[in-house]
């Protein structure tokens, strides 16, 4: 899907270096799927520690992942 957005060259820049692109369509594309990835695991990760979920790890594994929680 083509879209039109508004990002300041800075962040471009920003998103260039950290996955090593050189262009701007494929440095983004990467950047959002990261992105999406990471919420979702944070998402998933939550409700485990909710108890929303029969994912069936001991407390100590439980608590080892929290740091996948923080931003």
């Amino acid at each position: 899907m083509r879209v039109t957005v508004v990002i300041e060259d800075y962040k471009i820049v920003a998103i260039q270096k950290l996955t090593k692109e050189r262009k701007m369509s494929p440095a983004i594309a990467q950047a959002l799927d990261e992105f999406i990835e990471h919420r979702q695991r944070q998402e998933f990760l939550a409700k485990v520690m909710a108890g929303e979920t029969d994912y069936l790890n001991s407390n100590d594994e439980l608590e080892s992942l929290t740091d996948l929680l923080k931003p």
